[in-house]
């Protein structure tokens, strides 16, 4: 059963990257949208995306409480030393959420719509960067884990862990990943100039998000972070880092051609395989202290816990999966069958 708690950790990680990060991407496209394509932009988000924005975060809840059910060491160490940028993380997610509504649905339009357009494009720029600038702190091996805070600053324990070079390139790089996701998204989403538009963001982000891959690895391979050169040596990561880069070449013609299949499912595999990469060279090993390397399946609760968990996560799988399938079938979310210039007219 531990391996069925594991799946779900797993895949609640890997779909709110995929779909969490287009969410946030909507607001990064528009942020970095021209004047003219601003309006624009927010109305294609909001068509695309409002009706299911909310849902994007169940993922996040899910991955949380399995961590915490299950893997109570990591929930630890998460929450304790990492809470400063998680505090930043809901901060911008609720900014964002009050921004999305307002910005649409206030009663009086007036200037005030301004200030709700920037707080929903800043914070959705922000909040990815905090994420993943705290996934870096993880496998950054700046973490002190200890019993005596007296013998720390708060700012060795609770800052600059998360705060620094290489956790910001991080935070960049799951923020470019996201926009890359949410302008792929909208090529299929849209038709005619703002349908190229989008083509443009996408083929556009795509070389920001290598360029920022391999600045990433190469300042960590410099500045010898442990997890970096585990990873440039370990060759299977590798393998999935190359293929990942072979597959650039059919994802940049579906892109120029505009085929919504083909980069939508060219660019979800580009995730899997970044995240399989990145999982597979140090696992269980995903967080990278100090002092030593914390194993995943360190301090796991009694058996009985693990074996409810697993129970009660492939009952709801089998409840909720369907439901959201649906969901975001219904509203255009996911196409499987349709091609072309139809899939626009029948949303």
């Amino acid at each position: 059963m531990l391996y069925v708690v594991l799946f779900f950790l797993l895949f609640s990680l890997l779909l709110y990257v995929l779909l969490g990060g287009a969410d946030f991407g909507g607001g990064i496209v528009e942020l970095f949208s021209s004047r003219k394509n601003k309006l624009t932009t927010r109305n294609t988000i909001y068509r695309v995306m409002g009706p299911v924005w909310e849902a994007n975060h169940i993922w996040l809840i899910i991955l949380l409480v399995i961590l915490w059910v299950a893997f109570p060491v990591y929930f630890n160490v998460i929450m304790i030393y990492l809470h400063v940028p998680f505090v930043l993380v809901l901060l911008g997610i609720t900014m964002r959420g009050v921004a999305f509504i307002f910005r649409h649905y206030d009663a009086i339009v007036d200037r005030s719509q301004l200030f709700y357009n920037w707080m929903f494009r800043i914070s959705s720029l922000v909040t990815p960067v905090f994420l993943g600038m705290s996934f870096g702190a993880l496998i950054g091996g700046k973490i002190i884990l200890t019993d005596d805070y007296t013998g720390f600053t708060f700012s060795e324990l609770y800052l600059w862990p998360w705060f620094n070079s290489f956790t910001f390139l991080v935070g960049l790089f799951y923020a470019a990943l996201c926009a890359f996701l949410a302008s792929t998204l909208l090529i299929g989403e849209t038709k005619g100039k703002i349908r190229k538009m989008f083509s443009r963001k996408s083929a556009y982000f795509t070389i920001t998000l290598v360029l920022l891959g391999f600045i990433l690895i190469a300042y960590g391979y410099i500045f010898e972070v442990k997890f970096i050169k585990d990873f440039v040596h370990n060759p299977v990561s590798i393998g999935a880092v190359i293929l990942s880069g072979l597959l650039l070449i059919p994802l940049w013609r579906a892109i120029k051609r505009q085929n919504t299949l083909g980069s939508r499912y060219l660019a979800g595999l580009q995730v899997v395989l970044v995240l399989f990469a990145a999982l597979y060279a140090h696992f269980p090993y995903i967080i990278i202290t100090a002092e030593k390397e914390v194993s995943l399946l360190e301090g796991l609760p009694p058996q009985a816990v693990i074996q409810n968990l697993g129970i009660m996560l492939l009952i709801g799988g089998g409840v909720i999966l369907p439901g959201l399938f649906h969901l975001m079938r219904s509203f255009g979310m996911i196409k499987i069958f349709k091609s072309g210039e139809k899939e626009f007219e029948n949303n």
